[in-house]
């Protein structure tokens, strides 16, 4: 635009009019070879001026447009990396929770619920049996367990079947409910094979015939650390199947046995552990039993669990139940 008006106002210069009677000589006008040299170096000029106002006006646009996007651009950066930031955080939430249901889908079919049955009206004669599934009898008490090998040897606590260990009436069961190696679920009367109240530990047994069943896999407690994942597995308040987790809360605890003595080393957890857990086994992140669920502190008169609760060590466990299982008693006793 701007050359094109300045080529429109260029036009040789009119002489200015005389209204004097003195004769004056007239100017005569510019030589046309002087004319044409001043037309062609006042469009030279006007071109370059105009061409450096174009070039100076295309680089400032230029230079704004850009500033301009740079903010668009830093900021769907920005909102790219969050995203991916993001993703990989629920990625990670899901990973950790397809490994807890698969912890818990391998290791469940190993954990047996257990039930404190009395028979109303006892056999008179030693040698008659009365099933465990009959009406009359009464539930006293539930407790978990888990299975330690394929011939049906069951670990529980010692206070689970007391009742059955000190019957002298011949009216206590117990009766476990478990599950074969397929998922397949049945029942059987669990028979007394040894016990240890001063670890608070007993064996059972039972008759699963056909039956395959899936041991849990040992680990050990002799390595853990405060603070890493555990999970506790059994049958609160007969709510069969419960998984709870937490944290191991310390290590080389003492707890009060059935017997009065002291257990020493127990494991504290605040994976929740309620009446019915008892017995049942802790785990590891990888599946593996650490430890055997026995007691919670809880406040005087409440019965309420305050988080505070305790294992017996797999180590132990593994140091007493072989004897259990071929004496009946552990090794102390026996001499």
């Amino acid at each position: 635009m701007v050359v094109v008006r300045c080529l429109q106002s260029s036009s040789p210069p009119i002489p200015p009019s005389n209204h004097n009677n003195d004769t004056t000589t007239p100017i005569p006008p510019p030589p046309s070879s002087s004319l044409n040299k001043t037309l062609i170096t006042r469009r030279r000029t006007i071109i370059f001026t105009a061409a450096s106002v174009l070039a100076s006006s295309s680089s400032s646009y230029l230079h704004f447009y850009q500033n301009s996007l740079l903010p668009s651009s830093s900021s769907s950066s920005s909102s790219l990396h969050s995203a991916i930031a993001q993703q990989q955080v629920d990625d990670e939430l899901q990973q950790q929770e397809d490994r807890v249901v698969s912890l818990f889908q391998e290791t469940s079919p190993s954990v047996v619920f257990i039930k404190d049955l009395e028979i109303a009206n006892s056999p008179k004669s030693s040698d008659a049996i009365v099933p465990i599934d009959d009406e009359s009898a009464k539930v006293e008490g539930t407790g978990s367990g888990f299975i330690w090998d394929k011939f049906g040897h069951i670990v529980t606590n010692y206070h689970v079947v007391a009742k059955l260990i000190t019957d002298t009436s011949g009216q206590q069961r117990c009766k476990v409910f478990l599950a074969d190696a397929k998922g397949n679920s049945f029942s059987r009367e669990g028979k007394i094979i040894g016990f240890d109240p001063a670890y608070d530990l007993a064996v059972l047994k039972v008759d699963i015939e056909e039956n395959e069943v899936k041991p849990v896999s040992l680990g050990t407690s002799g390595d853990l650390h405060v603070g890493q994942s555990c999970f506790a597995i059994g049958n609160p308040y007969g709510y069969e199947n419960t998984l709870t987790t937490g944290v191991v809360s310390g290590l080389g605890r003492e707890i009060p046995s059935p017997n009065g003595s002291a257990i020493r080393g127990a494991i504290q957890t605040d994976a929740a552990i309620n009446s019915g857990n008892s017995g049942g086994p802790l785990i590891d992140s990888f599946g593996h039993v650490i430890g055997v669920n026995t007691a919670t502190f809880t406040r005087k008169g409440t019965g309420v669990s305050s988080g505070v609760n305790f294992a017996i060590p797999i180590d132990t466990v593994v140091r007493t139940v072989p004897y259990l299982i071929v004496y009946g008693t552990p090794y102390s006793n026996r001499y």
